[in-house]
């Protein structure tokens, strides 16, 4: 029986795939195949390429201020964060050029920015594979691919799980980095913190364009109002959770996994990347409770 493992899409919260492959690892759960969107192709191209050490390593030493070298204050390459960051990532952890170099089975989803068709990529490059995947709309430039331009896979299937099965997974896991406790899917920040408060600045302030500038949350006079708008970031985040959750429900009652795993990291935003201790450790949590659930599942088929 071969055992398909689909990666949702999910910013920063997609770390938690990192620490659900850890811990299925600890029971003796290994997937046969993994397909991965966004984020999700990040760690399952690294877990396909025997990499998942180095990337975790990467994560886990990843600060706010290294990140911030990361970004592009000016918005030159069509997105907030450098797009050929993600390239360059891959080639320093050592993941696989092509497909053919992989040691497990992988699939990437990406999204087809002149059709909205949903687009696998399974040959040729991993690492472009990879970029396109991650193209996270306002947040990373979309990547050219075979003379397409393509977007975050996240925009047409947030969790790949019918890719799985086209891999050959006969036993498949779902795992959604954007799990939802509750109907709230924003709530609005009682003081600025984390990333734009590093942007609000004033040494990251006189490098930004007028409108990048506009983005940022105002300080307030007396007729301010109680709480800030949402910002760029907020709106972003929300825009992306409010849509994933849409279609991979829509998805799931047409094509369901045989278990599903649902983070739970609604305090996290898509760019806060510094938190990957946390998402890891959620990811751990999700999954403990899986093996008992599989093996029971082995059972029925």
């Amino acid at each position: 029986m071969r055992i398909g493992l689909a990666l949702g899409a999910g910013g920063a919260r997609g770390w938690c795939h990192i620490g659900v492959l850890r811990e299925l690892q600890e029971q003796g759960i290994v997937p046969d195949v993994v397909a991965g969107c966004s984020m999700g192709a990040l760690v399952g191209a690294a877990w396909a390429s025997e990499r998942l050490n180095a990337l975790e390593d990467w994560a886990r030493a990843l600060t706010r201020q290294r990140f911030l070298t990361y970004v592009d204050l000016r918005l030159s390459g069509g997105g907030l964060v450098r797009g050929r960051t993600v390239l360059e990532l891959l080639g320093d952890l050592g993941v696989a050029e092509d497909f053919e170099g992989l040691d497990r089975p992988f699939l990437a989803v990406a999204t087809d920015m002149a059709t909205g068709h949903e687009v696998w990529l399974r040959d040729g490059s991993v690492r472009d594979a990879v970029r396109a995947s991650i193209s996270i709309p306002g947040v990373v430039a979309p990547h050219r691919v075979n003379g397409r331009w393509l977007l975050d896979g996240g925009l047409i299937n947030p969790v790949p799980v019918s890719a799985c099965r086209a891999l050959g997974a006969d036993l498949t896991i779902a795992v959604n980095p954007n799990g939802k406790p509750g109907p709230v899917l924003w709530r609005p920040r009682k003081a600025e913190s984390g990333f734009w408060e590093k942007l609000g600045q004033p040494e990251f302030i006189s490098k930004l364009t007028d409108p990048v500038r506009d983005m940022l949350p105002r300080n307030g006079g007396d007729d301010a109002p109680e709480a800030p708008p949402p910002h760029y970031l907020d709106v972003v985040s929300t825009a992306m959770d409010i849509m994933s959750e849409y279609l991979r429900k829509t998805r799931e009652a047409g094509d369901p996994p045989h278990l599903s795993l649902s983070a739970n990291l609604t305090n996290m935003a898509v760019l806060e990347m510094h938190r990957a201790e946390e998402a890891i450790e959620e990811g751990r949590r999700i999954a403990k409770g899986a093996g008992a659930r599989l093996e029971e599942l082995r059972a029925m088929m």
